[in-house]
């Protein structure tokens, strides 16, 4: 697609496993486009394996950016990729090419199309504080304590979600404030209304679910469980998100001889389904905005898009 043309954006979505990244380096291939990842775990480079990010071979064969290109000790943030999307959107637009987005990380989703709560930097005692007494204490404490300090967001959480009741914590104690009304402030979006197209692959769930189980499968095959133990030969700290990637956690007990690898496969496969269930969920209520499609159905979707980019008017 040479400059002139139209670079009005299309994003990709879909639960794990849906086929996003084929169908996004067929439409990169068919209109000169760039690839540009919106799934959090897939920007680690730590995690190629047991992420299914693309392979060396399809990222030769068209742009690719933001994949691997995080360090896993970091606690990269939906704000830390806004950043990064913005600055291969506005390469993407220089160069006359049509920024293709995919992933199925939701919040970025939303805070490219609709804009994102910017938070006061947390001082790491702070940080580091909320931690300690989180595994000290156990998160039941700390969610106790929360209810305390901030009982709006402490009622939104579930009493098992160990991040999310650390970094509301940690919110409220370091600037007085409700992670809830930080929320009500923030950068506008990246995507005005009209500046793209969105698609979200709906495959049946048993289809769904069939290939998500063959995939953690093949992963293993692949050498899966070898990156994940070099990941934990680095000790990182567990609340990480990176140590969280579905499937991280169970083949890390597996390292340790808690559980046999057979059984840290079912966890895997269990945790990635669940996965795939909750995105069903946020995308229909937090972005109504993509349409939804069939798999069989999204290649004249994207053939649409793509004409539309060759013919804007």
């Amino acid at each position: 697609m040479s400059k002139g043309h139209s670079t009005k954006a299309v994003l990709i979505a879909g639960p794990t496993a849906s086929g996003k990244s084929a169908l996004a380096l067929e439409l990169a291939l068919a209109t000169g486009g760039v690839v540009i990842n919106a799934d959090s775990m897939q920007v680690y480079r730590d995690l190629h394996i047991i992420t299914a990010r693309p392979t060396r071979a399809e990222e030769a064969r068209a742009p690719h950016r933001l994949y691997g290109h995080v360090d896993a000790a970091v606690n990269f943030s939906a704000g830390a990729w806004v950043s990064d999307a913005a600055k291969a959107l506005a390469e993407a637009q220089a160069q006359g090419q049509m920024p293709i987005f995919i992933g199925g990380t939701g919040l970025y989703f939303k805070a490219l199309t609709a804009g994102l709560s910017v938070v006061s930097p947390i001082p790491a005692e702070v940080r580091e504080g909320v931690r300690a007494r989180l595994e000290q204490n156990g998160v039941e404490a700390l969610h106790a304590e929360l209810a305390r300090r901030d009982p709006r967001a402490a009622e939104r959480l579930n009493l098992r979600d160990r991040s999310r009741i650390a970094r509301a914590l940690e919110v409220v104690e370091a600037t007085g404030r409700s992670l809830l009304d930080w929320h009500h402030e923030g950068q506008p979006p990246l995507l005005p209304k009209d500046s793209f197209r969105a698609v979200f692959l709906a495959p049946e769930r048993d289809e769904l679910y069939a290939r998500i189980d063959a995939r953690f499968d093949a992963m293993l095959g692949a050498g899966a469980l070898k990156e994940v133990e070099r990941l934990a030969a680095r000790g990182l700290d567990p609340l990480l998100p990176a140590m969280k990637a579905h499937g991280v956690p169970a083949l890390v007990r597996h390292l340790r001889g808690e559980l046999g690898l057979e059984e840290a496969a079912r966890v895997g496969r269990a945790d990635t389904r669940h996965y795939a269930k909750r995105q069903f969920t946020w995308f229909r209520h937090q972005l109504p905005e993509f349409e939804w499609v069939k798999p069989v159905e999204a290649r004249g979707w994207l053939a649409a898009a793509a004409n539309a980019a060759r013919d804007p008017g």
